[in-house]
């Protein structure tokens, strides 16, 4: 009976051919490459948070509906506050749905600073293809 020793170097352990698959390579991409990718990835995101939080966040050109009444078969009156800054002027787009929830009606209405900017409040009469249900503003922008 041959004897087999109990522990061998790596460099006498031979493997069938094809039957372990291949052995590791050293590392291909040096470790700042992966350091530098994540900075990146990094700085992007942080670029997408601030463009969505200028877009979407709370700020000036903020809106908010206080009331909509004389509803007709064709007509809505929308009340609306808008915050605005100083000198800046707005464009906000107002409109109605009806009672299947389709719109009926859409305006853009420009919208200038009252005597207090911070809370400009706005009545627009909206004219509307069939009755509507509601009245609404569906966002403000600058002008």
């Amino acid at each position: 009976m041959p004897e087999t020793p109990a522990t061998t170097s790596r460099e006498t352990t031979i493997f069938p051919p094809g039957r372990y698959g291949r052995r590791r390579e050293g590392r291909r991409t040096p470790r700042w490459l992966g350091v530098v990718a994540a900075v990146c990835l990094a700085a992007a995101a942080i670029l997408v948070g601030v463009n969505l939080y200028n877009a979407y966040g709370d700020g000036d050109y903020s809106h908010s509906v206080t009331g909509f009444t004389d509803i007709t078969e064709n007509q809505v009156v929308v009340t609306f506050m808008v915050r605005l800054p100083r000198d800046g002027k707005a464009v906000c787009v107002v409109r109605a749905r009806d009672a299947t929830g389709a719109e009926t009606g859409r305006e853009e209405v420009t919208v200038t600073p009252g005597p207090d900017a911070g809370r400009t409040v706005v009545t627009h009469r909206l004219a509307t293809r069939t009755r509507p249900i509601t009245g609404e503003v569906k966002g403000c922008r600058p002008a």
